[in-house]
């Protein structure tokens, strides 16, 4: 609900943008899916260009999450909307950052048997859904609302 002002299409398409951060994280845990079903590639199509960015520039993550998070959420001339979509992507980020250090830890402990590619999938498929419908919701104009992430984000940003 855009109740902090209306929002012009210009701010529902930039509040998309961050989106693409969490969607880049995520990728190495649809690895399991993308082998077993090749057809799920075709996702990847619109994402080719930021792939380019973020491997031919080293630390390209890091940078543009600090870049995004001193440029934008810290900005009160920026619009709430944007600043508030732009800090739930990087609250997403931080929690896909988290997810594979453990997951790490757990593949050293399990190796890849059905449980760790079942966690895989259950990332990689739950921050889809959730990217998808934040932006989904943006392009609306709505505040996209995922619970206990969009009540930190909230409280992040004035």
């Amino acid at each position: 609900m855009a109740w902090r002002g209306s929002t012009t299409v210009k701010d529902r398409i930039f509040a998309c943008l961050p989106y693409l951060l969490p969607l880049v994280s995520v990728l190495p845990f649809g690895s399991f899916l993308f082998r077993q079903f090749p057809a799920l590639g075709v996702l990847l199509i619109p994402l080719q260009p930021v792939l380019f960015i973020y491997q031919s520039i080293p630390f390209a993550g890091i940078i543009v999450f600090f870049l995004l998070f001193l440029l934008v959420v810290r900005n009160e001339r920026i619009v709430h909307f944007i600043r508030f979509n732009t800090m739930q992507a990087i609250l997403l980020d931080i929690l896909l950052v988290l997810c594979s250090l453990l997951f790490n830890i757990l593949l050293r402990g399990l190796g890849t048997n059905l449980i760790t590619e079942t966690l895989f999938n259950i990332v990689f498929l739950g921050t889809v859904v959730a990217c998808g419908y934040s932006i989904v919701q943006s392009l609306i104009g709505r505040y996209a609302e995922i619970p206990a992430l969009s009540e930190a984000v909230y409280a992040q940003v004035p």
